[in-house]
């Protein structure tokens, strides 16, 4: 296998002062699947143009390590097309030729940060083969479940004064705040989130309600008065564990528990670190608003609008998460009890351990999931909502957990495809997938991608479904996508949470 690593992977790999931790785990990985790490030749050119002639001394021994590519592919045809309609400087026209090499076939893979690096790989068709460090990640531990070597534990609570100030986790955090350490130790009695792996600590949230007396004057344009939830520290490294999604279900639920109108974070972008937090953020509704003064520099503002009152994006239902339409059209589903909790650990029942679904497995903490079906009914659409029915009789089949429809993927191309396309946010292994497509050759499944909304407090059995004209008897309980009507949809919702 060879990689192609990008300049500013190489930057932060070989820089004296590493500014993004996950690059050990990405070169433990490129390690351990005996992969050929390269480097273009004008990567070694840029590194060559630093200021700082020691810097470049250094860069050039380290680089030597690196198998630099001797030949570069002709840079013509579609890339070069895309290169002129994308392109505006010679940086830009460098990435493409960067790009160029996977494009082309001379490597297998391209590691890069860059944003509009892998939106030309998108234009290019060549999505599958340009990774970030995370989604490589994720790619690798699905792909050589044998050389997993650690377990991501469960997010928890802990109080701040149960926590390691002194881990290098915050290192980050004191570059760029003055006097960090002071008032992490203030914070010793109150609560946060954390996430440990192999007890090294790989995630940490602590947020903070404030009402509309909140003094925002160190915030430019103003605040209005509003309840809000500040996201005071957020960070999560890339082990392809999806905690970052899961970290923002407790975001969500909290600014939902306390009936917020906005959630805000203040954030720098001046680490891929910082960029990559920033773009989950604006993924899931967060938008720009200006900026925070603070002695260490101006902070980029970022600010989510949030409440049952705005409008719900049924084209991107991730811009207005957890909010649903009123209009959508709904379907019931079956889950098999064995793959249930697996994909809404949320969602367990009080027969079953919490032991036994410890959140290790990136499927049960990603917000967005995937459904695999063979069901007549395909004409699901984005907005639309599902209530997944855990199969199991009379009394022990139950409605347990509502989610909205993100897209429907059918006619996909082959095998491997609809792997990649599963991989991650699905209950099945890749062996499992493989199972799945070849089934039927003439029956291929499809996909529906989806986001997690809620779990209901209380399930109605498929006793109460009946008898509320959900469904029309035991024989018709559902299989494939069944549809429902709203009515039946909100009789349920004033079941499960007794209103």
């Amino acid at each position: 296998m060879r990689v192609l690593l990008d300049t500013n992977i190489i930057i932060h790999r070989e820089a004296g002062k590493v500014n993004n931790p996950d690059i050990g785990i990405l070169f433990n990985w490129l390690d351990k699947l005996k992969a050929s790490k390269c480097v273009h030749p004008l990567t070694i050119e840029e590194l060559q143009r630093h200021l700082d002639p020691s810097t470049v001394r250094t860069m050039g021994i380290k680089v030597a390590n690196y198998t630099t590519l001797k030949t570069q592919a002709p840079f013509d045809g579609d890339i070069k097309q895309i290169s002129a309609a994308v392109d505006k400087n010679e940086n830009d026209i460098n990435d493409s030729k960067i790009l160029n090499e996977v494009y082309s076939g001379r490597v297998d893979y391209l590691i890069s940060e860059d944003k509009k690096i892998h939106l030309k790989a998108q234009l290019l068709n060549i999505a599958e083969k340009v990774y970030k460090i995370d989604t490589f990640l994720e790619k690798v531990t699905a792909e050589n479940p044998d050389l997993v070597d650690y377990k991501v534990l469960a997010v928890k609570k802990q109080y701040f004064g149960e926590v390691n100030l002194a881990d290098t986790f915050f290192d980050s955090f004191r570059e760029d705040y003055r006097g960090f350490d002071n008032w992490f130790n203030k914070k010793a009695d109150e609560i946060s989130y954390v996430c440990y792996q192999n007890e090294v600590l790989s995630a940490f949230l602590f947020l903070k309600v404030e009402d509309e007396n909140e003094n925002y004057s160190d915030i430019t344009p103003a605040f209005t008065k509003k309840r809000r939830l500040k996201i005071g520290t957020f960070k999560v490294t890339s082990n392809g564990y999806k905690i970052g999604e899961r970290f923002l279900k407790i975001i969500f639920d909290n600014a939902r528990m306390q009936r917020v109108n906005e959630i805000y974070v203040t954030i720098f972008d001046k680490t891929t670190e910082h960029q990559r937090l920033i773009a989950l953020l604006e993924d899931w509704g967060f938008r720009y608003h200006g900026t925070k003064t603070t002695p260490t520099g101006d902070e980029k503002v970022f600010v989510r609008v949030f409440g049952r009152d705005i409008q719900v994006d049924i084209n991107n239902p991730k811009l207005t998460y957890p909010n649903i339409s009123k209009g959508s059209d709904v379907y019931m589903v079956s889950i098999y009890p064995a793959y249930h909790t697996e994909l809404f650990p949320d969602s367990i029942l009080r027969t079953e351990s919490p032991k036994e679904f410890v959140e290790n497995e990136p499927h049960r903490n990603a917000l967005s999931k995937v459904y695999i079906s063979r069901s007549h009914q395909r004409d699901l659409k984005s907005g639309d909502l599902i209530v997944f029915y855990r199969t199991g009789g009379l009394y022990a089949g139950v409605a347990t957990t509502v989610g909205v429809v993100e897209s429907v993927v059918t006619g996909i191309q082959d095998e491997a495809s609809f792997i990649a396309l599963c991989r991650k946010r699905s209950v099945f292994t890749d062996e499992q997938l493989s199972l799945h497509w070849n089934y039927n050759k003439y029956d291929r499944p499809f996909i529906v991608n989806f986001l997690y909304v809620a779990s209901y407090p209380k399930r109605p059995n498929l006793k109460w479904l009946i008898e509320n004209n959900v469904i029309a008897s035991v024989n018709d309980a559902p299989r494939g996508f069944t549809k429902i009507t709203r009515e039946n949809f909100d009789n349920i919702a004033k079941y499960a949470f007794g209103r």
